[in-house]
């Protein structure tokens, strides 16, 4: 089967290329290459089933000729700008990529369907569209929308819009909308990279408030797989939640990566030493969790890795490959952004 993966140098996207081209697909991967981008995220790039098309979701132009050249059977749309503090800071690449690039895709994808009646269209998402819980309850599929920041709600925006598209032209749609990710090959912007970069450099942890915010956690892995799973067995017209069934706070997050930091490296002092707690996100949801009943119902998909044993096996996926690391280290310059 030939997959076009959009956002496939991404951290997501590229776990569903890496998963996807071991399982014998064919996969087409359109990705911009912006700021988060990485081409080493594929390690197996020479594979002759693989080819990258540097290629912008927003250009309907280059949508068109990448479905014409390369007539795919299921589109998978990961390709998104994703990080909240950026989403506050500059609301309106969200809107560009999110929103109207989904548009655009979209557009295309509906010409698709006219060549290949079997063609499926798949997008991904995030729990986030749906608000914030209190101490307790999960988001379900059918959970009402509630967006709280320029990246939620340009999420939203883009779910609503492959929605209508399903109903008003008939273009097969699934959804997913997941949980937080995390593991190897992570843009080091996001909480656990950041933690264990500044760890093993001896910089200030930052924990955004006091450290309560709690988040549901999917090592990246089983996100790949349970994506591929919907993207090829899930009923169309259907929305599945895909969580990792693993709740924890920020602060107990960033305690045991330093445990695990001084398991693996060393130092005079223990890491916790480096916490420092900063001023929080404005808006800053308090808490999310994933009812994956549905996908695990339907489709028999659950995740295999635990927080535990997924925060030990990043923390020894960045000790082992600093070569990935250290260039990005070189070129991005952390700052604290979201205070605007």
């Amino acid at each position: 089967m030939k997959l076009l993966v959009t956002g496939g140098c991404g951290f997501i996207g590229s776990a569903v290329v890496r998963h996807a081209l071991a399982e014998g697909h064919e996969v087409v991967n359109a990705d911009r290459l912006t700021y988060a981008a990485n081409r080493a995220n594929i390690p197996n790039s020479g594979n002759q089933a693989y080819t990258l098309e540097v290629a912008d979701i927003c250009n309907a132009h280059a949508m068109e000729r990448v479905f014409k050249i390369h007539n795919p059977d299921i589109a998978m749309h990961l390709a998104a700008e994703s990080h909240v503090d950026r989403s506050i800071d500059g609301p309106g690449a969200f809107i560009e990529t999110n929103v109207v690039g989904t548009y655009t895709l979209l557009q295309a994808a509906r010409a698709q369907h006219q060549r290949n009646p079997e063609f499926r269209f798949h997008h991904i998402s995030t729990d986030e569209v749906y608000g914030s819980l209190g101490v307790d309850g999960k988001f379900t599929e059918t959970t009402a929308y509630d967006p709280r920041s320029p990246y939620s709600a340009s999420k939203a925006s883009s779910d609503h819009l492959v929605r209508a598209w399903g109903e008003t032209y008939g273009l097969p749609v699934v959804v997913t909308n997941c949980s937080n990710n995390y593991g190897p090959y992570h843009f080091p912007e996001k909480l656990i990279p950041l933690i264990i970069l500044n760890g093993l450099a001896g910089k200030p942890l930052p924990v955004y408030g006091e450290g309560l915010n709690i988040r549901d956690w999917l090592y990246v892995e089983d996100h790949a797989k349970a994506l591929l799973l919907v993207a090829t067995k899930g009923q169309i017209g259907e929305t599945y939640n895909i969580g990792g069934d693993a709740e924890a706070t920020n602060i107990s997050i960033v305690k045991q990566i330093c445990a695990l930091l001084d398991e693996a490296v060393p130092t005079d002092k223990p890491r916790e030493d480096l916490i420092t707690f900063v001023a929080d996100r404005p808006g800053h949801d308090f808490r999310y969790a994933i009812d994956a009943t549905k996908i695990q119902t339907e489709l028999g998909w659950k995740p295999t890795v635990t927080l535990e044993q997924g925060l030990r096996e990043t923390v020894q996926w960045y000790l082992k490959n600093e070569a990935w690391w250290r260039p990005i280290q070189e070129r991005y310059q952390q700052e604290r952004l979201g205070l605007k």
